[in-house]
């Protein structure tokens, strides 16, 4: 499989950016096999910020996985920008993510003897994009997360929200169509959680990155646009959701509307 973009077969209407279609996946043989998702369907639109949710054992982590190409169904059809992907190989698959997707993970998973610029840059490296590119593109996405003037900082020079930022900037620095965050907040206390869920909503909502997001917190997922529970290997609810920048701002609205109505 090559780089370049997939090409859909046209069929009329545009298909969602992600499709899931009766998707299962089975670990082990035999009298061991456990059914981790029995058989799920699933679109998700470009440009959707979704919160995946469930209790330890729902399927959530596996659905997050089959999404990020990182493991395959067992049976099923996942297509991507329309194209079938569940029967990629490993290689293949590797390359599908590097040009399409940006990972988040828990643990900030940053080098730690090298600076915020240099662990940026690794995703460009292992491209073998140019020197002058990759600084230049870690230096945009390092500024698009706030941490502009902190380029040579090591790890251990950050805090934890700003590791966090930075492992953020690696994922968005080769521009990818999806960021797969995974329970991107666990390490973080509150007001620093806050943070990093205002810059995903910002990324979402201003550079148009579809944000796929595995989180046990009700107050995480609240920022998202559509919220997905699973439960038993089955996705057990879909709805949509008014994201909590919204309805602060709704809110800020209401009040200085109130302000300037008792002050006439």
């Amino acid at each position: 499989m090559s780089e370049a973009a997939p090409q859909a077969a046209d069929s009329g209407a545009s298909p969602p950016l992600i499709r899931l279609r009766n998707i299962v996946k089975v670990y082990g043989e035999g009298g061991l096999a456990f059914k981790a998702l029995k058989g799920v369907d699933l679109d998700i639109a470009q440009g959707e910020f979704v919160a995946i949710m469930g209790p330890s054992g729902s399927g959530k982590s596996t659905a997050m996985n089959t999404l990020g190409c990182l493991d395959r169904p067992t049976t099923g059809a996942y297509l991507f920008k329309g194209v079938h992907v569940e029967g990629l190989s490993r290689d293949e698959r590797a390359r599908l993510r590097r040009r399409y997707f940006g990972f988040v993970f828990q643990g900030f998973h940053l080098l730690p003897r090298t600076t915020a610029q240099e662990n940026v840059e690794l995703p460009l490296l292992y491209r073998g994009e140019p020197t002058a590119q990759r600084h230049a593109a870690a230096a945009r996405a390092l500024e698009a997360v706030g941490l502009k003037g902190w380029e040579h900082h090591t790890p251990a020079e950050l805090s934890g929200g700003q590791q966090q930022r930075v492992a953020i900037a690696r994922a968005i620095v080769t521009d990818p169509t999806v960021l797969l965050a995974d329970e991107p907040t666990g390490n973080l206390d509150t007001q620093r959680s806050e943070e990093i869920m205002e810059l995903l909503w910002k990324l979402n909502s201003e550079k148009g990155i579809t944000v796929l997001m595995v989180t046990h917190e009700p107050e995480m997922a609240a920022y998202s646009r559509r919220i997905v529970r699973f439960k038993d290997g089955l996705m057990d609810t879909d709805t949509p959701n008014t994201p909590m920048v919204l309805r602060r701002a709704a809110l800020d609205s209401q009040a200085l509307a109130a302000a300037e109505k008792g002050g006439v």
